[in-house]
């Protein structure tokens, strides 16, 4: 199994599957340390399911440190999980066992981890609504991190590869659920980046200058940027909030992060405006696939 390609090994992953934008915290940190960890687990023989269960249970068991108020034992757990989420694709790919399913296992268990979470930082702090806040805001935070990827490398005409289908009652069920939580928020991104990107331009442009307006709308800054708000940096943060004893300062910071959309949407549109010109436009980028990749962290 495998999930998405930012946590494979460059040597394993071709230019086409990279994600756009790259996660200083993952790059420097937790794929070096990943990376050391995977002969490991190919020598004893443990197949990557596994490790996604494992990298889900320690998250779990993080929730249950911070709920005992054992702060400083769930930040550890927490860049336990960070390294065994980065481990799972590695050794998916080491091993040659990449599937669909895998990246639905991913993603699906990644959103119980992070309610569990949440939901106990809202007991701990005394701060239910909160805590609910900022889950949301952090969904949505990885949500435009990924579309923003995949939209960045589709205009370039390098979308990412999906692994066959391997049919089975698990992947049906993982991808039923990645269907109806997931897929409805990836496609109300992407349509809300094509409108945005529609009111900058209009029928009379040029093909050339459609293609350029539309490549500078999807930069790789905004990718850079979305990149490093990612689950692994996330999940560094709030260990060290909770190191310091400052769980409900993390809750906040989630929710000043949602004040950089604005700003790289500002930009954005500054950019397709410079290269498309005044009083010109285009029909603009299509938006969605009915269904993008399954994310994986």
């Amino acid at each position: 199994m495998t999930v998405g390609t930012e946590n494979a090994p460059d040597s394993l992953v071709s230019p086409h599957e990279r994600r756009a934008g790259r996660e200083f915290v993952l790059e420097l940190v937790f794929r070096p340390l990943a990376g050391a960890l995977v002969p490991a687990l190919l020598r004893a023989r443990i197949p990557p399911p596994a490790v996604v269960l494992a990298n889900a249970a320690t998250g779990l068991c993080a929730a249950l440190a911070l709920a005992r108020g054992e702060l400083v034992l769930a930040a550890l757990l927490l860049q336990v999980k960070t390294l065994l989420d980065n481990a799972d694709g590695q050794l998916a790919r080491a091993s040659g066992r990449v599937t669909l399913t895998g990246r639905y296992l991913d993603t699906d268990t990644d959103l119980v981890v992070n309610a569990a979470i949440f939901a106990t930082l809202g007991s701990v702090t005394g701060q239910p609504w909160l805590a609910l806040a900022a889950f949301l805001a952090l969904t949505l935070l990885l949500a435009v991190d990924f579309n923003m990827s995949e939209l960045y490398r589709e205009v370039r005409g390098q979308a990412t590869q999906l692994p066959a289908r391997a049919g089975g009652w698990i992947e049906s069920l993982l991808g039923n659920v990645y269907r109806a939580v997931f897929a409805p928020q990836d496609r109300l991104i992407r349509a809300f980046a094509a409108t945005r990107l529609e009111r900058q331009l209009g029928p009379s442009i040029s093909e050339g200058r459609r293609e350029a307006a539309t490549l500078a709308y999807h930069d790789r800054l905004t990718v850079t940027v979305l990149a490093n708000l990612g689950l692994s940096t996330q999940l560094l943060v709030l260990g060290l909030c909770l190191a310091i004893d400052a769980p409900e300062v993390y809750l906040w910071l989630v929710l000043g992060s949602l004040g950089l959309f604005p700003l790289l949407q500002l930009r954005r549109e500054r950019l397709v405006a410079k290269t498309s010109g005044p009083g010109v436009g285009a029909k603009g980028s299509d938006p969605a696939r009915e269904l993008t990749p399954p994310r994986g962290e």
